[in-house]
């Protein structure tokens, strides 16, 4: 093959590359066009003619890089939570909304644990409603949740003897709306009185005969008072209610020994009654420190019932789990109230009955003509009812103790 030229029309062709070196060098590299700058992809562009780079493993941990800085694009890095301090109001309060919660929890579980019956009914001839609250309060001869071996220790005696179920306790609680003294009387168990449908008969027989109901529509046809409210306890509840406390302290003027019963209870003052000798002591007319008997055994009553409500009602009582525990335990099987009844009535009951110790309740019986105490003064018992029922001052010629 021939080329023409300046050299009489031959050139010869392009002389070959030596055998052995690489194509690589005879790769042209391309050149930008006029115009235009350096291509955004020439740094990740190999270059024609070069090798890639071998591949060299990082030597070591890769070097700690200093954080960027935010400069004012980014809002500031924010403070620490501090601990919230319980401040004296705040562990007050929290103190006080623990108590609420519990004193709500156990007004809750007397509410719905306490036995109730319907006591108090309305009937043609009733008295209405006087002046101030009137509470029928009543101890009855139940035994109720007691064993053999219990009856034997209370020396209750026999319930089949004495003729069916009767009330050795009843009492009218007057609770004042003014500012004079409340009142706490006795009504002797053996009392002659209209029993309505029963003829005349003592008074506690009415609960024999109709219980409750019939007992209420008695004490107020005999009295004249309208009751309001209605509380009653048995034996069993009587000494379960005095052991939960711890036993009650009383003073003994004279050795008290029942002929009846058996129960003895020595002079002492103070000394610490038991379940046993509180029902003792609350029932004991055959003895030679009861002379007069039922107005003995009233009076004594009374007394009682004045240590016992001044000590639940004490901060060594409220206070000491050991006593209000089980009194809370042993309160509703003891005590049963009348249907329309609340909790909140009986507290009102026990903080007026809390003055009987101190004397800001006057304590008496019903006027009656004989140490008997089966017949009652009708002058006198007149006076005392209207008292009563006006809210006024008990005349001092009226009362018995």
């Amino acid at each position: 093959m021939t080329y023409r030229g300046d050299d009489g029309g031959r050139r010869m062709p392009p002389p070959r590359p030596p055998a052995g070196r690489s194509r690589d060098h005879q790769r042209a590299q391309m050149m930008p066009l006029p115009g235009r700058g350096q291509s955004p992809y020439d740094e990740r562009t190999r270059p024609m003619g070069t090798r890639e780079p071998e591949y060299m493993p990082p030597q070591g941990p890769p070097p700690r890089q200093a954080p960027p800085n935010r400069g004012d694009d980014y809002p500031p890095s924010r403070p620490p939570r501090r601990r919230r301090r319980w401040g004296f109001g705040r562990i007050l309060l929290t103190l006080l909304l623990v108590f609420v919660v519990f004193f709500a929890g156990i007004w809750v579980y007397l509410e719905f644990s306490i036995k109730r019956v319907d006591a108090l009914a309305d009937y043609d001839g009733r008295p209405v409603a006087a002046a101030g609250t009137n509470w029928l309060i009543v101890g009855s001869d139940s035994r109720e949740g007691l064993t053999t071996a219990d009856e034997e220790n209370l020396a209750t005696g026999d319930v089949a003897a004495a003729g069916g179920q009767r009330t050795d306790t009843i009492m009218v609680a007057h609770l004042p709306d003014n500012s004079t003294k409340p009142t706490l009387l006795s009504l002797p168990r053996d009392s002659q009185v209209k029993i309505p449908g029963h003829g005349t008969n003592k008074i506690n027989a009415a609960f024999s005969l109709g219980g409750p109901k019939l007992l209420a529509q008695t004490v107020e046809g005999a009295t004249g008072l309208h009751i309001d409210h209605y509380a009653e306890i048995g034996f069993g509840g009587f000494a379960k209610i005095v052991e939960a406390i711890g036993g009650v302290e009383m003073c003994i003027d004279k050795d008290m020994n029942d002929t009846v019963t058996g129960i003895s209870i020595k002079a002492g003052c103070p000394q610490t009654l038991d379940g046993r000798e509180a029902l003792g002591f609350v029932r004991m007319r055959h003895s030679d420190a009861t002379p007069r008997s039922d107005l003995d055994r009233v009076a004594n009553q009374r007394k009682f019932i004045g240590a016992l409500v001044s000590q639940i009602a004490s901060p060594g009582t409220l206070l000491n789990p050991f006593d209000f525990f089980p009194l809370l335990s042993a309160a509703p099987d003891a005590l049963t109230m009348d249907s329309g009844d609340h909790v909140h009535n009986l507290a009102g009951l026990a903080i007026a009955m809390r003055g009987i110790s101190s004397g800001g309740v006057v304590t008496t019986t019903v006027p009656v003509t004989s140490g008997s105490a089966e017949n009652w003064d009708k002058n006198k018992s007149k006076q005392l009812f209207d008292a009563l029922k006006n809210d006024t001052e008990v005349p001092d010629s009226v009362i018995v103790n």
